[in-house]
C-alpha cells in the first residue's frame, strides 16, 4: 500500500464515510546508533598489495550495499522475535604515503528482539502466479538505514591478532559483483580494520485491516508539467536561479550536517 502525505483536514471538514483498508501495522520498533569498532575489511586483490606496503590508512567513505534480514520466534517468550540483520558495506580508504585508493568489503551482524504478536493465518492472492510454500505466520521485519560514517581506519599485523572465522562466510554473488575485482577472503600478513557509525530503524509489521475516516478523495493539487517537445528555453526560464550553489549559507542545520561533525 502506498500512502501519500496529505494536508491535515480543517476543523470544519466533515467525515464523509468510514472505509476499511488493508495495510501493515507496526507492532514494535527500535532505533539504533551503532558505533562498530574495528570491523574487519576484506580488500580487493590490488588493494591488498598497497596495504602490505602502507604505513597507515585514512578513511574516505563507507557505503551500505545490502542488509540481509531474517526473523525467528523466541520459544521462551511468546509473541517476541529475534531480527538478525547482516550489513554488507563497501569501504573506501586511502593508503599512506602512496595515496592509492583502497576498497574492500566489511560485514556487520546485528540482532535485536522485538514484539511481533502471534498469528496463524495463511494468505493466498489471485496475483500470485506460482504457489509458494506456506510457512509459519511470521511478522515482517523492515530495516531502514542510511549510509554509515567512516570514523576511523587502521592496519594491523596478523601475527599479533587472533584468527577470524569470517573467511568461511558465503558472500552473495551480487555483493561480490559490486567490486571491480576479486576480494581477498583468506588470511593475510596485514589486516585492514574500520570503525563506522551506523544509524538504523528496525520494526516488525503484520498485515491487518483498519477502519479509517475519509474526508475526501486525494486529488493532486498541482498540474503536470509540459512535455519535452516544448521550447527548452521556455522550460529553462521557469527554473529559479540556484543562488545557494554560488554562495555558501551562513549556517547549516545540525540535523542535515551530521556527517560533517566527524
Amino acid at each position: 500500500m502506498t500512502v501519500r502525505a496529505a494536508a491535515a483536514p480543517s476543523e470544519t471538514a466533515a467525515i464523509r464515510e468510514a472505509v476499511s483498508i488493508h495495510t501493515r501495522m507496526i507492532f514494535d520498533s527500535c532505533r539504533d546508533k551503532d558505533c562498530v569498532d574495528d570491523l574487519r575489511v576484506f580488500p580487493t586483490v590490488s588493494s591488498q598489495t598497497y596495504i602490505d606496503n602502507a604505513l597507515s590508512i585514512r578513511p574516505r567513505s563507507a557505503e551500505l550495499l545490502y542488509i540481509a534480514v531474517s526473523v525467528e520466534p523466541i520459544s521462551f517468550n511468546r509473541g517476541y522475535y529475534t531480527v538478525d540483520c547482516t550489513h554488507f558495506y563497501r569501504v573506501t580508504g586511502e593508503a599512506f604515503p602512496s595515496g592509492e585508493t583502497l576498497q574492500g568489503l566489511a560485514i556487520f551482524d546485528k540482532r535485536v528482539m522485538l514484539f511481533g504478536s502471534e498469528g496463524s493465518s495463511k494468505s493466498f492472492a489471485s496475483d500470485t502466479a506460482v504457489p509458494a510454500l506456506v510457512m509459519d505466520d511470521l511478522p515482517i521485519a523492515v530495516v531502514n538505514s542510511v549510509n554509515p560514517i567512516a570514523l576511523h581506519m587502521k592496519l594491523a599485523e596478523s601475527d599479533a591478532l587472533p584468527p577470524t572465522d569470517s573467511e568461511q562466510r558465503q558472500i552473495p554473488d551480487f555483493i561480490a559483483d559490486a567490486f571491480p575485482e576479486a576480494l581477498v577472503l583468506t588470511e593475510t600478513a596485514r589486516r585492514w580494520y574500520a570503525t563506522i557509525g551506523q544509524f538504523s530503524i528496525i520494526r516488525l509489521e503484520r498485515p491487518t485491516q483498519l477502519v479509517i475516516p475519509v474526508y475526501d478523495y486525494g486529488l493532486p493539487e498541482k498540474e503536470c508539467p509540459g512535455n519535452s517537445e516544448g521550447d527548452p528555453c521556455e522550460l529553462f526560464s521557469r527554473i529559479p536561479f540556484p543562488i545557494e550553489e554560488f554562495f555558501p549559507p551562513n549556517s547549516v542545520d545540525s540535523s542535515e550536517a551530521y556527517r560533517d561533525m566527524v
